[in-house]
């Protein structure tokens, strides 16, 4: 009897302190943190872009001859008149050489015919010769010139077949691969051009954007606005250009409206055909309230972050997003400046539960 009080007795003492401690303390929830905190952050439309060149030129020959010389490397950036191709000149010499002949030798005649209408018009004065035989002698002398005019024009386009057996950039650019080499026959003005330069300095991109952004766009155009692009919305590296085109109708069937921005594009980090993430800066809001993005929640009320209490628990406050902004989320109404939210183990808070601070995140000590 005695035995068995004592063990009941123990037993009620093991009960007590296992009760204590399982409601004693309950388990804190290891969290990150980071302030709520007012920062410039700039309004950004969003898109999807792509790169095309500024100016294009499609190299072709204007007079068919033997390539004889190819004189620049695929892919090299070429000037403004620079040579690219050579045709054999030696036909094209040989016809201006004849063409200026021909033109020498209808010359003199045309100038002696001049002259002996020149000498019939004071005979006819006189009654030496007849009025017709005069007009015969002007009207040979006119037919004359305008044959001199017609071998000029000739002589004048068989130089300019000279000059174009020499084939010269018409813009500054990046060529592209070349379609005929050194022997090839060159046929003039054929469907295949010789080669394709790409002006990418400085360079273009295009994007579309919905036509409820166009007010605001054009409200704050005058103010040459920046626009940034990246491979992807993770790369921190962007090349900033400025915005220089909008399109002067929305496109009905989709509802977007055509922009275009230049890039100086001096590192060649944008290449024509490319796909591009774009943000087309309107202005920059100097006061906003911002989060980490990463601390707004969603449920089935709407938008929440968990702040923390000074007792060190954890509240869900509802919040409302006017806007994203890279990192950060810009808060319209819930958290104000200073107050602490929670960035990382929200998963695993409910509200009023005790939480264990790990470590700050980035907007902590970022000012």
């Amino acid at each position: 009897m005695k035995r068995t009080t004592i063990f009941a007795a123990g037993a009620l003492t093991l009960a007590f302190g296992c009760s204590r401690k399982g409601t004693g303390g309950a388990a804190r929830v290891p969290v990150t943190i980071a302030r709520a905190e007012q920062r410039a952050v700039p309004y950004e439309i969003q898109a999807t872009g792509s790169v095309e060149p500024r100016q294009t030129a499609s190299v072709q020959a204007q007079v068919t001859g033997i390539l004889t010389r190819v004189a620049f490397d695929e892919g090299d950036e070429v000037a403004s008149g620079q040579l690219l191709f050579q045709i054999d000149p030696r036909p094209f010499l040989a016809a201006l050489e004849q063409a200026r002949a021909m033109l020498a030798r209808d010359q003199a005649q045309a100038q002696s015919a001049t002259l002996d209408a020149e000498r019939y018009a004071a005979l006819v004065k006189q009654d030496y010769v007849t009025q017709s035989d005069y007009e015969a002698k002007r009207a040979n002398a006119e037919a004359l010139q305008a044959v001199v005019r017609a071998d000029s024009a000739a002589a004048s386009a068989a130089q300019l077949n000279l000059e174009w057996a020499a084939i010269r950039a018409p813009i500054a650019g990046h060529t592209g691969r070349l379609l005929l080499r050194e022997g090839n026959l060159v046929r003039a003005n054929a469907p295949e051009p010789l080669v394709v330069i790409n002006q990418i300095h400085p360079i273009l991109v295009r994007f579309a954007v919905p036509e409820q952004h166009l007010a605001a766009i054009q409200r704050y155009r005058k103010n040459r606005l920046p626009v940034l692009v990246s491979p992807s919305q993770t790369d921190t590296v962007a090349s900033e250009g400025v915005l220089t085109f909008v399109d002067n109708s929305v496109d009905t069937a989709s509802g977007t409206v055509l922009l275009k921005a230049e890039f100086p594009n001096r590192d060649n980090a944008l290449w024509p055909g490319e796909f591009l993430n774009v943000r087309l800066q309107l202005y920059v809001d100097e006061r906003a309230l911002v989060v980490p993005a990463q601390a707004v929640m969603t449920g089935q009320q709407g938008t929440y972050v968990f702040v923390l209490n000074q007792d060190g628990t954890a509240r869900s406050q509802a919040v409302e997003i006017a806007r994203n902004a890279g990192t950060y989320a810009v808060v319209s109404q819930g958290v104000r400046p200073g107050d602490q939210v929670v960035t990382d183990g929200q998963l695993r808070l409910t509200s009023g539960a005790l939480v264990e601070v790990k470590g700050a995140g980035d907007m902590a000590g970022d000012k």
